[in-house]
């Protein structure tokens, strides 16, 4: 190795013919006859000689190559291999690349579309960032194997049984996203850690609700003609989820059909046309008296800008002592279906907006039922608004 060092300029480097060139220190400049140039360094290590490109000439500089070739030199100095050196730098940031907090965020953004307002309210990650990342975030997905999954969910498992379940199933949607960017990864990692976790003790309790005899009471007293009172209302008396019937909009309303968009819908992830809610009279009667409270084209705003929040409703119940939540009605009304009438299954699940039968099924099946579905809902109506007392207890043959 010659001692000389800077022996090149930047100037001749353009001029110079095909060959190879030494600036000196180990560092050489090879100029090719299409016209390509690039850097390498020669040094010994141990005894032998190592040589290393350094980057091609002239996306890296004179002086960008001469200060990577001291950089090199000083780990030779230290008795370091640099060849080694760079590739195992190189290994650490694809691993850092790719650690789980990277891969779910990643798969989350990929999934926000599928989600109820792009995920905004948080919870789909929630779990995994409450249960999982801090133990696991900063581990590469590649090394996460059973025993650190059954590690990380042990403490929840049985007293948290919901949670960790979620956490599970979220981990296991960020293995496959692992899987599709080309990382490898033990896909059944998950699966292998809920052998290990065993059965769950604790079993997820489903949400509170009414029994369907109770409910005419509890409507009826829903009378002040507040925002609330009236939401609660409609809620009952459609059966729908909490957050179509927040965000109605006075333009989603056509005669006595109220079409719910495909993105509102919860558990259609697969229909990609809207959902029809036929409207009782009862219902019409409740909107008529909510337009009044209309902003901005919603039926139920809140008080200073948005719409009422589903704890708004959780509260009115929850003042009164009851333990049943507003979801619940939705409960109440399926079962009044079993017990009272003699409602197909198809249209009964319909009237929840529930996907009924395989895809194959449904593609030959273009009816959703409305005709039917609007004399059940006549009939709860009816009975829960008191207007004919009967009906809740008789029911309504639909065939």
């Amino acid at each position: 190795m010659s001692h000389s060092l800077n022996k090149l300029t930047a100037t001749a480097l353009k001029a110079l013919k095909p060959g190879k060139y030494s600036d000196g220190g180990g560092l050489w400049f090879s100029k090719r006859a299409d016209g390509g140039a690039q850097w390498f360094l020669r040094v010994h290590v141990h005894g032998r000689r190592r040589e290393m490109g350094l980057g091609p000439f002239p996306a890296v500089t004179l002086r960008e190559a001469r200060e990577r070739a001291a950089e090199y030199r000083s780990q030779v100095r230290q008795g370091l291999d640099p060849i080694k050196q760079r590739e195992r730098e190189k290994r650490d940031a694809v691993r850092n690349l790719h650690v789980l907090r990277d891969v779910a965020v990643d798969a989350f953004e990929s999934r926000k579309a599928e989600l109820k307002g792009d995920g905004k309210a948080g919870r789909w990650f929630s779990p995994l960032e409450l249960h999982v990342l801090p133990r696991l975030g900063k581990v590469p997905v590649s090394e996460i194997d059973q025993t650190d999954i059954r590690d990380t969910l042990a403490p929840i498992w049985h007293s948290k049984a919901d949670t960790a379940r979620k956490a599970m199933n979220r981990l296991g949607i960020c293995m496959r996203h692992a899987a599709a960017l080309g990382l490898d990864v033990d896909l059944q990692a998950t699966d292998k850690a809920k052998a290990l976790l065993g059965k769950q003790r604790h079993k997820p309790q489903n949400v509170p609700a009414l029994h369907w005899q109770d409910v005419p009471e509890f409507y009826q007293s829903l009378t002040d003609g507040s925002i609330t009172h009236l939401a609660l209302r409609l809620l009952i008396l459609t059966a729908v989820r909490s957050r179509p019937l927040r965000f109605l909009r006075l333009d989603q309303i056509d005669g006595n059909v109220w079409t719910i968009p495909a993105e509102a819908m919860k558990g259609r992830r697969d229909a990609t046309s809207d959902f029809r809610v036929p409207l009782s009279r009862e219902a019409l009667d409740v909107i008529e008296q909510a337009t009044a409270f209309q902003r901005d084209g919603f039926l139920f705003p809140n008080v200073r800008k948005g719409v009422i929040s589903d704890a708004t409703m959780s509260r009115l119940m929850k003042r009164r002592g009851m333990e049943e939540r507003p979801h619940g009605f939705r409960s109440s009304f399926r079962d009044w279906v079993a017990e009272t009438t003699n409602t197909p299954h198809d249209v009964a699940e319909t009237a929840l907006g529930h996907v009924v039968g395989g895809s194959v099924e449904r593609s030959y099946r273009r009816t959703d039922f409305l005709e039917q579905r609007a004399l059940l809902m006549e009939s709860w109506a009816s009975g829960v608004s008191g207007h004919n007392e009967n009906l809740p207890r008789i029911g309504v043959r639909i065939v």
